[in-house]
């Protein structure tokens, strides 16, 4: 089986995909800043490319030009901060949402811009990025310029269509099935339209792609159903939260397995068994925050999540997914105190009797990993993106209770914490929905 290098939610910050490339086997940057994969290898891009730095456009070529390049080493996952920029062409184009506010609407487009990313995408900094690029490109970098340069990209030449047209929404290989945000029972084997679920992983993530390649078909095509609805709306509609939540149980795309303060959560007891019964028995996933570094999550029955996304942590290096007859996990962190410490995780060593990937019963904190000073990470996430990384010793771990981190339970969320159960809020999270 081949080997696989993974990177995750880069969104824009050319830093990560140098750091994810830095002492890395299989993937690494030449010096025009050209992408190779090598031979035997797979490089997987699990989504969300653009938006909070001012390298969006260069990575998506750099992206796009490795997949036409090397077609069967590079794998793009579609993210839901690349789709969701598909709404732009109409929005942007005189069909803006039904909130925006009437000043906006037949005021100028960059103001209209910066209200949509702001307001509706979860990227108020995305335009002051693009306008960076822009600029650093020696080209005209005012607000207009921004928005002519984002729906050129959206033409349907231009360079996100293309981009759009390599990705996809899964991408199993081996015992090891990729998507953005995650898998619960409402996802697991539905495709959007279709009235049959799908048991067999292969035939479900056929079916995804299936549908997704003819939704960026009819985007390419600006189609429209009788009605004047977009036909690709259904896409758009897959890969955003619910009204009024945080999170999109159905969608492959906006699934955010995790707790109200995001900490990482193993899914739902039925989905391991269904992927189990089709030979997966390790999901990876990006989209939900987890630090400064990757984690594993452990079922204590031989199934595991691997959580990709660095986003928002103290430290966001590109860190690395490399998934090979030593499949491992590799980063650095920022402790409580100040002190910042190399992470290198061998998931063959989270074995039955290891602590990594199993939760504090009391605490909710989750082992991330073991330090060289033998003391053990444990991390937990708190509400505004407050985060807990601390240095505990081998014994005192030994004495804390640990649990796998379930997930979901008749449709709410466990909190790891002494097995109490918690109902997800209906009201909106106004944090950074869309991240």
């Amino acid at each position: 089986m081949s080997a696989i290098a993974y990177l995750t939610d880069v969104e824009g910050q050319w830093h990560k995909l140098e750091g994810f490339c830095r002492d890395n086997p299989y993937v690494s940057l030449d010096a025009e800043g050209r992408l190779s994969v090598a031979e035997g290898a797979v490089f997987v891009f699990g989504g969300d490319a653009i938006d909070r730095g001012p390298s969006g456009r260069r990575i998506v070529a750099t992206f796009l030009e490795a997949a036409r390049r090397m077609p069967e080493r590079v794998v793009l996952l579609a993210g839901n901060r690349d789709i969701n920029k598909m709404r732009l062409v109409r929005e942007l184009g005189g069909e803006p949402p039904e909130r925006t506010p009437p000043e906006l609407r037949s005021g100028p487009r960059g103001a209209l811009l910066r209200w949509l990313f702001a307001h509706t995408m979860g990227a108020r900094a995305a335009a002051d990025h693009r306008a960076t690029e822009l600029a650093a490109s020696g080209a005209a970098a005012d607000d207009e310029a921004v928005v002519a340069s984002i729906l050129e990209d959206f033409a349907p030449d231009g360079l996100m269509t293309a981009y759009l047209g390599v990705c996809r929404l899964a991408y199993r290989h081996g015992e090891n099935l990729f998507v953005h945000g995650g898998i619960g029972p409402e996802a697991f084997g539905a495709v959007p339209g279709a009235s049959e679920r799908l048991r067999d992983v292969d035939a479900w993530v056929a079916a995804l792609e299936a549908f997704y390649r003819a939704q960026v078909a009819s985007f390419r095509a600006r189609a429209r159903e009788p009605s004047g609805r977009a036909s690709y709306e259904p896409l758009i509609v897959y890969q955003a939260p619910l009204p009024g939540h945080r999170d999109n149980p159905g969608s492959v795309v906006y699934a955010r397995p995790s707790d109200r303060e995001d900490n990482p959560l193993l899914p739902d007891a039925a989905v391991v068994a269904g992927l189990g019964a089709s030979g997966v028995t390790r999901l990876v996933l990006g989209h939900t925050p987890s630090g400064d570094c990757p984690a594993v999550l452990r079922d204590g029955a031989g199934f595991e999540v691997v959580f990709g996304d660095n986003s928002y942590g103290r430290h966001e290096e590109g860190a690395q997914v490399l998934l090979d007859d030593d499949p491992r996990l590799a980063g650095e962190t920022v402790l409580d105190d100040g002190t910042r410490a190399r992470v290198a995780v061998a998931l063959a060593d989270a074995g039955p009797v290891s602590p990594l990937g199993l939760c504090d019963a009391e605490t909710g904190a989750l082992v991330k990993a073991r330090l060289a000073s033998g003391a053990y990470l444990c991390y937990r996430s708190h509400a505004g993106r407050r985060v807990e990384q601390r240095a505990v010793s081998a014994a005192e771990l030994a004495r804390r209770p640990l649990v796998a981190p379930r997930a979901r339970e008749d449709g709410k969320r466990r909190d790891p914490r002494a097995g109490a159960i918690e109902t997800p809020s209906q009201e909106p999270d106004h944090r950074d929905r869309h991240a």
